[in-house]
């Protein structure tokens, strides 16, 4: 065999292999996995070896908790939980306060000339500052004011308080209990017990209900719905008459008495006890007056309760009358029957006497109750007042309290019916009774 021939090649090969793993150490030659060169010498094999390794999962784990644990190990060695940043030290020295004599004290500024008080201006009247605000104001009872005019209401003044009752110096203690007489300069319970009239001009309208004092339901509604200007009417058959009276005086409701009277149907109608009769003699009937006026006091007249038959007959009315007004009480006619009093009868007995012109629930309707408001208002724009009468309905004060509402809007006042008794209405309210 030739010393060329491949045969003698592929041995010097193996043999070269050989001599080269002869002389690696030996710890190479155990961990190199099979099939890979080994590192060159020197610091670039040894980099090369180390590659593997620091790419390895857990070394690098493994480096990373070790510089953790040397960063806690550095603060707890230094004490410096700022981890190195920087800061300053600063000493503070503690001083005595200085007394108070030897403190700066402020320095006062220069007090400035007080500004005269402007003095108040005087108190003008309620014309005097529309005139100066530039502003119309349209006053409630002013009559013909535009429809299309800007209504600003003008509060009114405080509630009327009624003179209490009884009055010792218009009081008479008979056999029945207190009741009304003429004081000394010939004081009346008239002009005592009456609410006043409110100023203010335009057409005016006093309302009389009558039948209260008996139903506590139907009189507790007429004291609270309707106006106080209102004046009511108590019979003197309620239990509780004298008490009720009391709480619509206090309400600012002016009262009258309701007596008892003969009707011509009498006794198929009957109004009561202690009626007053036309067969009945002039003391016993004086009796019986007097006991009906002993039932409440502080009113200001008398009314009839029915009635139409003693009032047409003059011979047994005319004492009657004559005792109402010698104890200074006025006399109103609700209007419910179909006569007047006789011509003169008023007149000739000196009493106050005055007749309702229009009974707003003759007809107990809704409809026809709003008629008779609608004639009543329109009679009082054509004579300047008028007074009705109503009986104590739920209806009917239903229906005066929603007429009420805004009738000042419309120009009109309501007014007590004391002012028909008290000659401050017109004359023409008593034509037909005189």
């Amino acid at each position: 065999m030739g010393v060329g021939t491949p045969d003698a090649q592929a041995g010097d090969s193996r043999w070269s292999r050989a001599e080269t793993l002869v002389s690696e150490p030996s710890d190479d030659i155990l961990t190199r996995p099979l099939g890979v060169a080994a590192p060159e010498p020197g610091l670039k094999g040894r980099i090369a070896r180390l590659r593997p390794l620091l790419r390895a999962p857990r070394f690098v784990a493994g480096a990373a908790a070790g510089l953790a644990a040397s960063s806690v190990a550095l603060v707890l060695a230094l004490g410096d939980p700022q981890g190195g940043e920087p800061r300053v030290t600063v000493a503070i020295t503690l001083r005595e306060p200085l007394p108070i004599a030897s403190r700066p004290q402020p320095v006062a500024e220069a007090a400035e000339p007080a500004a005269p008080t402007p003095s108040l201006p005087t108190q003008r009247s309620a014309e005097e500052i529309e005139t100066a605000s530039g502003v119309t104001v349209v006053r409630a009872g002013n009559a013909g004011a535009p429809s299309e005019a800007v209504m600003i209401r003008v509060p009114g003044p405080a509630p009327v308080q009624l003179a209490p009752s009884p009055d010792p110096r218009i009081a008479d203690r008979g056999r029945h209990g207190t009741s009304p007489k003429l004081g000394e300069g010939r004081l009346r319970a008239l002009d005592v017990y009456a609410r006043p009239e409110e100023p203010g001009s335009g057409p005016r309208i006093a309302i009389l209900v009558t039948g209260l004092g008996i139903g506590q339901a139907a009189t507790a509604s007429a004291i609270v719905k309707l106006p106080p200007a209102i004046s009511l009417a108590f019979a003197p058959y309620g239990a509780d008459v004298e008490r009720s009276a009391a709480r619509a005086r206090a309400a600012g409701h002016e009262t009258l008495l309701q007596a008892p009277m003969e009707p011509f149907d009498y006794p198929d109608s009957d109004p009561g006890p202690q009626t007053l009769l036309t067969t009945t003699k002039g003391p016993d009937n004086a009796d019986r007056l007097a006991w009906a006026m002993s039932r409440f006091t502080g009113y200001v007249g008398v009314v009839n309760f029915m009635g139409a038959k003693l009032m047409a007959d003059a011979g047994a009315f005319e004492p009657l009358l004559r005792e109402i007004g010698a104890r200074g009480l006025g006399f109103v006619d609700d209007g419910t029957a179909a006569r007047p009093l006789p011509a003169g009868l008023a007149a000739k007995t000196k009493t106050p006497v005055a007749r309702a012109e229009i009974v707003i629930d003759a007809v107990p309707r809704p409809e026809a109750i709003d008629k008779e408001l609608a004639r009543l208002e329109a009679q009082a724009r054509a004579k300047g007042f008028a007074l009705a009468s109503a009986s104590a309905l739920p209806m009917s004060i239903e229906r005066i309290a929603r007429w009420t509402r805004d009738l000042e809007t419309r120009g009109i006042r309501l007014v007590p019916v004391s002012v028909a008794l008290r000659g401050a209405g017109p004359p023409t309210r008593l034509t037909k009774a005189e």
